[in-house]
């Protein structure tokens, strides 16, 4: 396949819970759907199919992969990236929490018109809340996967 690498795959030889969480968080925010491996530890993440525009090539450079998750199917948890939603969730409640009543007022009318990812990404990126945003979005991140691992992981997650 050249240089096109459409899969990134882990085995966390540390089994901190946490180091998994954040993983998992990050490759969701970057548009890859996660595939852990409860047994193994082991990450599969794989670029979420509605951001492919080549389904064959994207099917044919995942033969191994999708072969290792359908054989091994009750292994591993699937873990999606976010719906529109949810992530608008999220900018609700970062605004929520915001103590800068300008930028709050800003946003809350960016978050009621047309394009609101769009528009808060801009003024968001424009404003000093820029490192605020993400840090908050990568906690809401991890916890919305701490969630879904606890929920499907028998034991003490």
């Amino acid at each position: 396949m050249g240089s096109l690498k459409l899969i990134n795959t882990f085995v966390f030889l540390d089994k901190s819970k946490l180091h998994i969480i954040k993983s998992i968080a990050q490759d969701l925010d970057c548009g890859f759907d996660c595939y852990f491996n409860t047994k193994t530890d082991e990450l599969i993440t794989v670029p979420n199919f509605n951001n492919v525009s080549d389904d064959e090539l994207f099917i044919e450079a995942l033969g191994d992969v999708v072969q290792n998750l359908a054989s091994n199917k009750a292994d591993f948890i699937k873990i999606e990236v976010l719906k529109s939603f949810e992530s608008f969730k999220i900018m609700e409640h970062f605004v929520d929490q915001l103590s800068d009543m300008g930028l709050k007022d800003n946003l809350e009318e960016v978050l009621k018109n047309r394009k609101p990812f769009q528009k808060f990404k801009y003024v968001v990126e424009n404003s000093e809340y820029r490192q605020s945003w993400y840090d908050f979005k990568q906690k809401e991140m991890e916890k919305i996967v701490a969630i879904q691992l606890k929920s499907n992981i028998a034991g003490d997650w």
